[in-house]
């Protein structure tokens, strides 16, 4: 369903002092209710998505004053990983017509976490008798599919690399399916070491855990 939207001014309603709690991979959203509103609409989205989508949004979920009050705010199951934005819009009508509040300063709006998705890792390393080369095996074991772009592994000679920028970076060239992925063996000099890390710490690592075996 469609709404027209009004912005919020000195007179129109608005939601206040949203906060929220996670247990047991659902969330717990309450906030503070405007006098004369019965309903709000709720959207879920990535939190950083949220900027860019358009106004008013899909996917709203309507909830009443009364559901409220009988389940103590309201609980949403999170199904995904990294961080999650709920923005809850007052439901007015006007005219005859439903509308709901814009609020650009962002009052309605929360981000929470819904927790990471494990990557566990083991780099095997083998040299045959009189073989100047040595074997790396890896394999990949993931909670959820991910893309070849978060991860990556870097080669260095002497020892191991602390970091993905301690060496030469090699990308991955497919995906991983969630579950156990083994890589084709490749081949590295006999004073190379190899570890895996993330293309991007910073950002992916709000989403996934890289843990080895």
């Amino acid at each position: 369903m469609k709404y027209a939207q009004v912005k919020a001014d000195g007179s129109a309603p608005v939601i206040r002092d949203v906060t929220s709690r996670v247990e047991d991979r659902f969330c717990t959203l309450r906030w503070r209710w405007p006098d004369g509103v019965q309903a709000v609409c709720i959207h879920k989205a990535p939190a950083e998505e949220t900027e860019s989508r358009e106004y008013p949004p899909s996917g709203l979920k309507l909830y009443t004053r009364e559901e409220y009050k009988a389940n103590n705010g309201y609980r949403d199951r999170l199904d995904d990983i990294g961080l999650v934005s709920y923005t809850v819009y007052a439901r007015l009508t006007e005219n005859g017509e439903t509308v709901l509040v814009r609020q650009e300063e962002g009052d309605n709006r929360i981000v929470v976490s819904a927790g990471k998705a494990r990557i566990y890792y083991s780099i095997n390393q083998k040299k045959g008798w009189f073989q100047k080369a040595k074997t790396v095996q890896m394999s990949i074991t993931a909670e959820v599919p991910v893309s070849r772009e978060v991860l990556c592994y870097v080669k260095k000679r002497g020892g191991y690399p602390a970091g993905k920028d301690d060496g030469i970076l090699f990308p991955f060239v497919q995906d991983f399916a969630a579950g156990r992925s083994v890589l084709p063996p490749i081949e590295v000099g006999p004073d190379d070491y190899v570890r895996i890390f993330f293309t991007d710490g910073r950002k992916y690592g709000l989403y996934y855990e890289l843990v080895p075996e």
